[in-house]
């Protein structure tokens, strides 16, 4: 039987109800790069850099239902972004389980409740 040998991954797609709303939250607070989209792709949606793999995002007339399903960035400053994001009044929550060593990190939503994890190397400068 063939293995199978994942390279890397590619993307990870995520519903939103408001795409001028998901850019301001992606591009303006978290800092991606939106990246052009194939011409064929006819239905609202944004594509951003995020480094390593790509975020697609796609609109849907209904949101998604919450749940522990989420997805994770890695950030120079667990602090910085903690208070940039309590700022535009976004809740920064972690109850201490799964606790990763060398690894600090916070959970957030975005404006339609997908939940993000945000990390930093303990060991990392500032």
């Amino acid at each position: 039987m063939a293995a199978i040998r994942v390279e890397r991954m590619d993307h990870v797609a995520i519903d939103v109800t408001d795409m001028d709303r998901a850019r301001a939250f992606y591009t303006g607070l978290l800092g991606l790069r939106e990246i052009p989209r194939p011409a064929s792709f006819d239905f609202p949606g944004a594509w951003f850099e995020t480094g390593s793999a790509v975020l697609h995002v796609v609109s849907r007339p209904d949101r998604d239902a919450e749940g522990r399903r989420h997805i994770c960035f890695v950030v120079k400053n667990l602090g910085d972004a903690a208070a940039a994001m309590r700022a535009a009044g976004f809740p920064v929550s972690n109850d201490g389980r799964g606790t990763i060593p060398g690894i600090e990190r916070f959970y957030t939503v975005d404006p339609d409740g997908n939940r993000i994890e945000i990390q930093c190397s303990s060991t990392s400068p500032g």
